[in-house]
């Protein structure tokens, strides 16, 4: 049997954000540190534990908190895992490498591991502030969003990106007459092509949503509350209330205040071993810039979170860039999206398979 090394003389990993990513590397982090040499001690802003973002939209099926957790509180317990839930990490003292809370707490730190995850970007739109506008990022959003929802008839989404469809989904499920306005030519402009997005279009029309595509929203109409949306092109859309999904922004504040390099777009700058400008702060997921790219997706941060994992309990493995394939079902229709769609490389060879009858659309790109 092995034994845990003493409290006392077990150095401490202090981990900011306890999203999707942050539980995973507490997940690899167990199954990895057999001989439980670290502490951990991980701050949850939110009110609740890691939860599947991903899965978000059940819940307005199910209207149960509980039924997306990650683990019970009891696994943290067990797994010797200190868990601070609603407390915001606030400062990063580099100087006396002390992790500073909103509620005062005071923890030394070997290591500290930022997940701090992204926040969603709202253009700055006159009316923005109104009542009826809302963002589709955690649960308490979606509890917001199907309380107004009882009061109204229809609803626009700014944005036609996965998330956005994902929130336009949830919209139609409430029984609301549904827009999707997005900037773009095309819908999910950044993992489809023009006519495999064109096949998802019709699909989305066919439920009765509006596709509402290159149109530059220019302000959120009403007095006090939503009445509609007014674009570039002088004509307006009456909508109840709005949904943005426009895009996410790095939750990187923390990092700037202590001084840690960042992107000229944000992110916290990482090399390949996730290390940041400092040797003892790590970050990973969507708070991180690795070669220039944040990853907004969910399964580059699950493969940043096993590299730090493992590289922390003796390995030394290297991220050199993640996974973006997407593959999901977008309001009832199957979408899977991967590497080249567009076959911009001139010795790409694509073989293109379609039957608009049954509505299928195949794109494989050989190089």
């Amino acid at each position: 049997m092995i034994t845990p090394v003493d409290a006392a003389d077990r150095p401490t990993i202090v981990l900011i954000g306890h999203g999707m990513v942050g539980h995973r590397f507490c997940e690899k982090l167990v199954a990895y540190d057999l001989e439980r040499r670290y502490r951990v001690v991980t701050f949850c802003e939110e009110p609740r534990a890691a939860y599947d973002r991903v899965g978000l939209t059940s819940f307005f099926s199910h209207r149960d908190a509980d039924r997306l957790m990650l683990a019970r509180l009891e696994w943290y317990e067990m797994q010797g895992i200190e868990l601070h839930i609603g407390d915001r990490a606030d400062c990063i003292d580099r100087e006396r490498r002390v992790i500073v809370s909103r509620k005062g707490c005071e923890i030394a730190y070997d290591h500290v591991v930022l997940a701090t995850g992204s926040y969603p970007f709202v253009p700055p739109l006159p009316g923005r502030e109104k009542r009826g506008v809302f963002v589709y990022r955690t649960i308490e959003d979606l509890e917001r969003i199907i309380a107004y929802a009882g009061c109204s008839k229809s609803a626009a989404v700014l944005g036609g990106g996965l998330l956005g469809l994902e929130a336009a989904k949830a919209c139609l499920d409430l029984g609301l007459t549904t827009h999707i306005v997005e900037f773009a030519d095309r819908l999910m402009a950044r993992q489809l092509d023009a006519t495999g997005a064109r096949y998802l279009q019709n699909a989305i029309e066919a439920l009765g949503v509006g596709v509402h595509l290159g149109k530059r929203t220019e302000a959120i109409l009403g007095d006090g509350h939503v009445t509609g949306l007014s674009f570039s092109e002088v004509e307006s859309l009456a909508v109840d209330m709005v949904v943005v999904s426009a895009g996410i922004r790095p939750r990187d504040e923390l990092a700037r205040e202590a001084g840690l390099d960042v992107g000229a777009r944000g992110g916290v700058v990482i090399d390949d071993a996730l290390r940041t400008s400092d040797p003892a702060i790590y970050a990973l997921g969507e708070v991180a810039v690795h070669d220039q790219t944040v990853y907004g997706l969910v399964a580059p941060g699950y493969e940043m979170a096993d590299i730090l994992a493992a590289n922390l309990c003796g390995a030394s493995r290297r991220f050199t860039g993640g996974d973006l394939s997407a593959k999901l079902k977008l309001m009832g229709v199957d979408v899977a999206s991967f590497g080249d769609y567009e076959a911009s490389q001139p010795q790409a060879v694509p073989l293109v398979y379609q039957d608009p009858f049954a509505g299928i659309y195949k794109k494989c790109i050989f190089n």
